[in-house]
C-alpha cells in the first residue's frame, strides 16, 4: 500500500469538507441591499473571478451586509481560493481589514476557525491584526488552538501549527490571554500539543506562566500526560515545583489523571524532579491524589520509589473534605477500590489513621469485599466515632443495622455485641456503670423511628453473639412489637447452651484483631470442623456469596 496515497486522500477529504462547510455557509443567504452585492455574494461562491473584477466598479456593494451580518470580505474569508479573496479586498478598499459579523469575528478568525492556511497568510500580508479579539475575547492566536479538540491528531488535520507560526509571525502576542486567563501556552500543554508547544516556547512563549487558578503550564501538561510536552517543558526550564492556588504540583495532576500509559509516564518522569520540600509545603502526597484518581498503576509506581502510604494531609487541606480524611487509604476505601485498598494495605498502609476510621467508610458505604480485607488486616471493629453520635456500643453497627449481611460480617469479625444490650435503664446490667449518662446506649438507638421497625430481627441476629444477657424495660416495650419476639423471648429465658458458651470463651481469647485475618484462623491448632464453627460459618451470609461465585 502507497503510504502516499493515503495522505493524499486525506487531503481530498478534508479539502471536500472543507468545500462542503462553504457551501452549508452560503445556504438561505440573501443580500439585503442592492442587486450588485446580490451579484457579489453570488461569484464569490462560485469563485467567478471575472465577476468580481467587474462588480469592483461598485466598491458602495463591498461594504453593504447580507442577510446574517457578513459583509462580502467575511465570505471571501471563509473559502479555498486566494484569487478570489484578492479581487474582494480589492473591491473593499473602504473597509478595513477588521470589520466584525454580527457575531464579532473578523475575517481573519473565521479564516482561522476554517483552518484555511493560505486563507490566513494572505490577510496578514494585507494587514489584518493577529490580536484582534472578537465578541468571546477570543484572538486568532487562540483559535489557533482549539479548546474543543479531543485528540493530537485533529490538530494536524486541519494545519493548526502552520496558521499558529503565521500568526506570530506577524506579530501575534504569544502572552495573550482569554477571558479565563489562560495563555495559549496553556492550551497547547492542556490538550498535548508538542508541536504547537514548541512554536509557542520558541516565539518566547513563558514555561512558567500561571493561570489565575495558579495552573502552570507544566501542570496543564501533566494532566494531559503527553512525556514529549513535559520533556520540552522541563528542557526549556519549567519549574515543577510550583503549586496552585490548591496547593497542588504537577505530580499531583499526573497522578490523579493517571489512567493511561502516557499518563503513567508522566508521572515517572515527575518523580525525580519534584523536591521533597514542595510536597511537604503543598499539605498532600501523590499517593492521596494517585488513590482519589483510583489508578493503581500509578499507586504501585509511587510505592516502589519510597512513598510512604500512611502520608497524612495537611489540616487545611484535610478540612476541605466534610469527612477530614487524612490518608490515602481512605480514598481508595470512599472510592470503592478493592484493589487499591488491597495495594496500600499489602504496601503497610494502616486502618485507623484517619478521624472516621476506614472501616467505618466501607461498612457506612456498603463495601463488602473492602470490609472483609479491611478486618483481615485487623482494622478495628470495635472503634468509636463519637462526632455524630457517642454511643456505649462500637460506631460500626449504627451503619448496618438494615442490613444483616453487614452486621454478620462484623460479628463474625469480632464485634462487641455485648456493649449493645449494656445500658443504665433499671440498673439490671454491671458494666453501665463505666459509661457516662451522655453516652447513647443500644436500647434508645434502635428505638427511633426510622430504625424501630428493624430493631426485631437486629437483636435477634445479635443474641447469636453472646452469652446470658439481660434486657431492659425499654427495649422489652419495643421488641414486644415485633413478630421476632416469641424467639427472642425464648434464647433470654433460658440458660446458653454450653457449646455456645465454649464458643464465646474461645473467640475472646483469640482476640477481634485476629478473628478477621484468615491467616491466623488457618494456622490455629483446632480440626476444620472446629474452626467453622468458631467463625460462625453457619452465619457467614457473605461467605456464601463468595463460594457460589
Amino acid at each position: 500500500m502507497d503510504p502516499s496515497g493515503d495522505l493524499e486522500e486525506d487531503g481530498d477529504l478534508f479539502d471536500a469538507a472543507v468545500q462542503l462547510s462553504i457551501q452549508e455557509s452560503f445556504k438561505d443567504i440573501a443580500s439585503l441591499g442592492s442587486v450588485e452585492h446580490q451579484k457579489i455574494l453570488d461569484a464569490i461562491f462560485r469563485g467567478d473571478l471575472f465577476a468580481l473584477q467587474e462588480l469592483s466598479d461598485y466598491p458602495a456593494a463591498f461594504t453593504e451586509v447580507d442577510s446574517k451580518g457578513w459583509y462580502p470580505i467575511h465570505r471571501a474569508a471563509v473559502q479555498q481560493s486566494v484569487q478570489v479573496l484578492e479581487m474582494v479586498l480589492y473591491g473593499s478598499y473602504r473597509m478595513s481589514l477588521e470589520e466584525e459579523t454580527a457575531d464579532g469575528e473578523t475575517p481573519l478568525i473565521l479564516a482561522t476557525q476554517a483552518g484555511l492556511v493560505e486563507i490566513v497568510r494572505t490577510l496578514l500580508e494585507h494587514g489584518a491584526s493577529p490580536n484582534r479579539i472578537n465578541s468571546k475575547n477570543e484572538s486568532p492566536l487562540l483559535l489557533a488552538c482549539p479548546k474543543k479538540w479531543t485528540a493530537i491528531h485533529e490538530a494536524a488535520k486541519v494545519g493548526c501549527t502552520d496558521i499558529l507560526t503565521l500568526l506570530l509571525q506577524h506579530g501575534g502576542n504569544v502572552s495573550e490571554t482569554e477571558e479565563n486567563g489562560v495563555t495559549p501556552m496553556g492550551i497547547a500543554a492542556e490538550y498535548g500539543q508538542a508541536e504547537a508547544l514548541d512554536i509557542l516556547i520558541h516565539y518566547g512563549g513563558d514555561v512558567n506562566a500561571q493561570a489565575p487558578n495558579g495552573d502552570s503550564v507544566l501542570y496543564d501538561t501533566a494532566g494531559s500526560g503527553n512525556p514529549v510536552c513535559i520533556e520540552l517543558l522541563l528542557q526549556h526550564g519549567a519549574d515543577p515545583n510550583i503549586a496552585n492556588l490548591s496547593l497542588q504540583l504537577p505530580i499531583h495532576w499526573a497522578a490523579y489523571k493517571g489512567n493511561y500509559l502516557s499518563l503513567y509516564s508522566a508521572l515517572r518522569m515527575l518523580i525525580p524532579v519534584t523536591t521533597r520540600k514542595a510536597l511537604r509545603l503543598s499539605g498532600q502526597s501523590p499517593i492521596h491524589t494517585a488513590a482519589d484518581g483510583g489508578h493503581v498503576r500509578c499507586m504501585e509506581l509511587l510505592v516502589d520509589r519510597g512513598f510512604d502510604v500512611n502520608a497524612l494531609l495537611d489540616t487545611n487541606v484535610s478540612e476541605k473534605y466534610g469527612d477530614m480524611r487524612k490518608t490515602a487509604l481512605h480514598f481508595a476505601v470512599s472510592n470503592g477500590d478493592v484493589t487499591g485498598v488491597q495495594l496500600l494495605l499489602n504496601a503497610g498502609a494502616k486502618t485507623d489513621m484517619d478521624p472516621l476510621h476506614c472501616l467505618l467508610v466501607a461498612v457506612r458505604t456498603g463495601r463488602y469485599e473492602i470490609v472483609r480485607i479491611l478486618l483481615a488486616s485487623q482494622a478495628d471493629v470495635n472503634c468509636y466515632f463519637t462526632e455524630v453520635n457517642d454511643t456505649v456500643f462500637p460506631t460500626a453497627l449504627q451503619y448496618c443495622l438494615r442490613d444483616e449481611m453487614m452486621m454478620r460480617l462484623l460479628l463474625n469479625g469480632g464485634y462487641d455485641a455485648e456493649k449493645c444490650f449494656c445500658c443504665p435503664h433499671d440498673s439490671t446490667w454491671g458494666c453501665s456503670s463505666e459509661h457516662t449518662s451522655e453516652k447513647v446506649p443500644f436500647c434508645d438507638f434502635i428505638s427511633v423511628s426510622w430504625l424501630v421497625q428493624f430493631s426485631g430481627r437486629a437483636v435477634q441476629v445479635l443474641l447469636d453473639y453472646v452469652n446470658h444477657v439481660i434486657i431492659c424495660s425499654k427495649l422489652k416495650m419495643v421488641l414486644k412489637k415485633h413478630k421476632e419476639w416469641t424467639e427472642i423471648a425464648e434464647i433470654l429465658g433460658n440458660p446458653r447452651s454450653l457449646q455456645h458458651q465454649c464458643r464465646l470463651a474461645i473467640r475472646r481469647e483469640m482476640t477481634p484483631l485476629r478473628l478477621g485475618d484468615p491467616k491466623f484462623i488457618n494456622s490455629a491448632p483446632f480440626p476444620p470442623g472446629l474452626k467453622s464453627y468458631l467463625m460462625y460459618k453457619e452465619h457467614d451470609l457473605y461467605g456464601r456469596i463468595l463460594y457460589q461465585e
